[in-house]
């Protein structure tokens, strides 16, 4: 009886650690499994994120010319500020025309009154010189008075100022001025026969009319 029951407490027990040895390979598998599921998925999730990431690739050069129609604030700012410099220089080039214009014009009208006050001490000269007795040509007095008027004549010529031409030319009430009228065959219609007093320009512009007598 008691072999009997020692070889039953025996085969109670191989039988008992088959049961464990099964449920350590049971879960041996199972942690096996477990990994290869995960390894399996991760390529899956690298496949879906490479599609994703070319999907993105494909779309950005669109988003990118969608964009690229809008202009940026900066550049027109940029375009603004470019616009008001050009304007204000197109102002001020102008302004400075203007301005050389109106100086010029300032200073013709003040060299012209400077002039038109020297001409009667240039007339007095000319009525001195012309009084000078024959023979007293060459004293000291009629020379030292000749030279001063041959001075001022030229710092005159040198200014821009020139006589206008009177005598033999054509009648032009642009540049001269008519007191007196004569009848006279030797001379042709509407003729300068006699200057009275000199006219002189200063640049093409009348200072003061030659004042003349007309002929026929």
């Amino acid at each position: 009886m008691k072999n009997r029951d020692n070889q039953e407490a025996s085969a109670q027990e191989a039988e008992e650690i088959k049961d464990v040895n099964a449920a350590d390979e049971t879960a041996d598998a199972g942690e096996a499994d477990g990994k290869n599921g995960a390894s399996g998925a991760k390529p899956e999730e690298d496949a879906s994120g490479r599609e994703d990431g070319g999907q993105k690739d494909e779309k950005e050069p669109a988003k990118k010319g969608f964009f690229s129609k809008k202009k940026d604030k900066k550049d027109e700012q940029i375009e603004e500020l470019t616009d008001r410099l050009k304007r204000s220089m197109a102002e001020f080039d102008n302004y400075r025309k203007r301005t050389e214009k109106e100086k010029s014009a300032m200073y013709e009208i003040g060299a012209k009154d400077i002039i038109e006050k020297l001409l009667p001490v240039v007339d007095n000269f000319e009525r001195g010189l012309a009084t000078i007795p024959e023979g007293d040509e060459k004293s000291a007095f009629a020379e030292g008075m000749d030279m001063i008027y041959k001075q001022l004549m030229k710092m005159l010529e040198d200014a821009g100022v020139k006589p206008i031409e009177a005598v033999g030319q054509p009648f032009d009430p642009n540049f001269h001025n008519a007191v007196m009228h004569v009848d006279d065959e030797s001379l042709g219609e509407n003729v300068v026969a006699e200057e009275f007093q000199k006219g002189y320009l200063y640049r093409e512009s009348v200072v003061r009319h030659s004042m003349v007598k007309v002929a026929n």
